[in-house]
């Protein structure tokens, strides 16, 4: 077996947890874990090419990638929803999202060897990420995690991810993307990655210092969010005039309480799958905001999002609201399209 058709083995599983995740909901967990279950067989039969040193050509670098990433896709698909309570079956799904990122950060960095790679990780339509800069750059692109105290894995902390061809001749915009709960910014940093690659922006991932963010006292995570900024803006051009607060569940709904706050200075707020937190009433009016929310949701009922819209409009907000009918407490990635676009960070091509 080439490595090229392990790539593909990992790619096709890859998409299809992808899939699955996009369909998440408590009430469909049995099916979605059968139609992931059929992906095993090709894995571990790739699994066993390379174990058995069956791997024909590719260099030691690559083949440790290809094994790290079958690992871990493994592992997420054996364990999604492998439980009989529906409670319990639900956490687990998400437990298993958590490997699914840590295959991922094992096949980004394959992305020059295998084009199926490669385009996995840029937008539907995109066949090559965007070109080189004219200048070259000294400084460090691409993923980066980083720990309060040099732990990448620290609540706390951040992910980021800056343009290979990034250059400091001209300012970039950047999307701050917020987890949801008991999640990790190096994990919710994936979600963004490929328009990043495919547009050309920055991708500021930060971690809630507890399991999810402080929602009740926004200063708590809002001031070392602030400081990190100012640490990135310090360190990347970044165009401050086009900085996108975005987030996804918890992550969506502190979104709207640090955008929404009379001291913040974002210009735009995209929530996913949130709800409306308390807030000052008086220092909405004027902001911009992409509400992007599931007919279906389970957690935040769609009528209740639907009537936070409207308290927002009548206080001013300049507010949109996307609401997707087949979609449930979920993260739906085809939406980053329309929330750039909406933002006006639109294809290079």
């Amino acid at each position: 077996m080439k490595p090229e058709q392990i790539a593909e083995i990992l790619i096709i599983a890859s998409r299809a947890f992808d899939a699955a995740m996009r369909r998440l909901n408590p009430i469909a967990l049995a099916e979605i874990r059968k139609s992931l279950l059929v992906h095993l067989d090709p894995l571990q039969e790739a699994r066993r090419f390379m174990s058995d040193d069956g791997l024909d050509g590719g260099d030691q670098k690559v083949r440790a990638g290809l094994l790290l990433a079958c690992d871990f896709l493994q592992h997420a698909i054996r364990n999604f929803a492998d439980e009989e309570d529906l409670q319990a079956a639900y956490i687990s799904a998400l437990r298993a999202a958590r490997k699914h990122c840590r295959a991922l950060s094992a096949l980004y960095p394959l992305c020059g060897t295998f084009p199926e790679v490669d385009r996995y990780f840029l937008e539907p339509g995109v066949d090559a990420p965007l070109p080189p800069p004219d200048k070259s750059y000294e400084g460090e692109t691409g993923m980066t995690h980083v720990g309060l105290s040099g732990h990448p894995h620290e609540r706390g902390g951040y992910s980021l991810y800056i343009p290979e061809n990034y250059t400091p001749d001209h300012t970039w915009p950047l999307v701050v993307a917020l987890h949801g709960g008991y999640s990790h910014g190096r994990d919710f940093v994936w979600t963004w990655l490929a328009e990043a690659r495919s547009r050309g922006f920055v991708v500021f991932a930060p971690t809630s210092q507890a399991m999810t963010w402080s929602i009740a006292n926004v200063d708590f995570d809002g001031e070392l969010l602030s400081r990190h900024l100012e640490q990135l803006c310090s360190r990347v051009h970044i165009d401050r005039s086009r900085i996108l607060l975005t987030g996804m569940s918890d992550g969506g709904t502190f979104a709207l309480a640090l955008g929404l706050s009379g001291s913040c200075a974002y210009p735009a707020i995209a929530p996913v799958s949130s709800a409306l937190p308390p807030v000052d009433l008086h220092c909405v009016k004027g902001k911009r905001i992409l509400w992007v929310h599931g007919a279906q949701d389970w957690i935040f009922p769609a009528k209740r999002t639907v009537q936070s819209c409207r308290y927002l409009l009548q206080a001013g907000a300049d507010i949109k609201l996307e609401m997707i009918e087949d979609l449930s407490h979920a993260y739906p990635r085809e939406a980053n399209a329309v929330i750039l676009d909406w933002f006006g960070i639109s294809p290079i091509r």
